[in-house]
């Protein structure tokens, strides 16, 4: 049985707003139940363990879709959620792929999370798939392999500068997605807005908002079943 880690944010503020943030619900349930109905073994890990921080937007009625309303009634992955293993437990050598899900969370804690940054340093030089949707590639903002940025020449895709003025957070969050990956050498895409989008080159698989969830499971199964 293929087992994939997958590791989701512990922050839960929105910057200096006093708003609330964490994961985004679709971004972990959608490739969850995507890989788990093909039979893969999920475990999932976050920088304190416990309880991750849910976005409290993706758990509105309006972001509902089939999978966040199969995660709302699922008791087995919500209790799985309250005891997330905590990420400097965990060895990439247990696992045979590493999936990030989004929400704002990440850009705080993950990208500067040493825990996190030498896992998908394992992962990757372990010819093993390191895939994230929408916020999560900013967590490869400090990901270096053989002293090169992991996305220098690679094909990427992640939230879009005007995804995220759509949402009225270009000022709040400390830096924007789409900058940073062609900053560290990304050769970065994207469709319109809301659209579904993910990109492969090699291992790295990432996808650019909440509905490309599906589409980078998808990609992330394909490369589980052809090993």
């Amino acid at each position: 049985m293929k087992k994939v880690l997958f590791v989701v944010t512990s922050h839960d503020q929105l910057g200096n707003t006093g708003e609330k943030t964490g994961f985004w619900t679709e971004e972990l349930a959608a490739p969850y139940y995507a890989l788990l109905d093909q039979g893969v073994a999920i475990d999932i890990a976050t920088p304190k363990g416990g309880q991750p921080p849910i976005d409290p937007k993706s758990a509105d009625p309006a972001s509902a879709t089939e999978d966040t309303k199969r995660f709302d009634a699922d008791t087995v992955l919500l209790e799985k959620l309250k005891n997330t293993k905590k990420l400097a437990d965990v060895n990439q050598a247990d696992y045979d792929a590493v999936f990030y899900p989004g929400g704002h969370g990440p850009l705080w804690d993950l990208v500067e999370d040493k825990n996190s940054i030498a896992l998908i340093q394992s992962f990757y030089t372990h010819k093993k798939p390191v895939a994230f949707v929408c916020h999560a590639p900013a967590v490869l903002k400090n990901v270096k392999v053989n002293g090169e940025f992991l996305v220098k020449g690679k094909k990427v895709t992640g939230f879009t500068n005007t995804e995220e003025e759509a949402v009225g957070l270009t000022k709040i969050v400390p830096f924007l997605l789409e900058d940073a990956l062609q900053a560290n050498g990304g050769i970065y895409s994207k469709t319109e807005n809301w659209h579904p989008y993910a990109i492969e080159d090699g291992l790295l698989i990432t996808g650019q908002n909440p509905a490309s969830s599906k589409l980078v499971a998808e990609k992330l199964l394909a490369q589980l079943n052809s090993k």
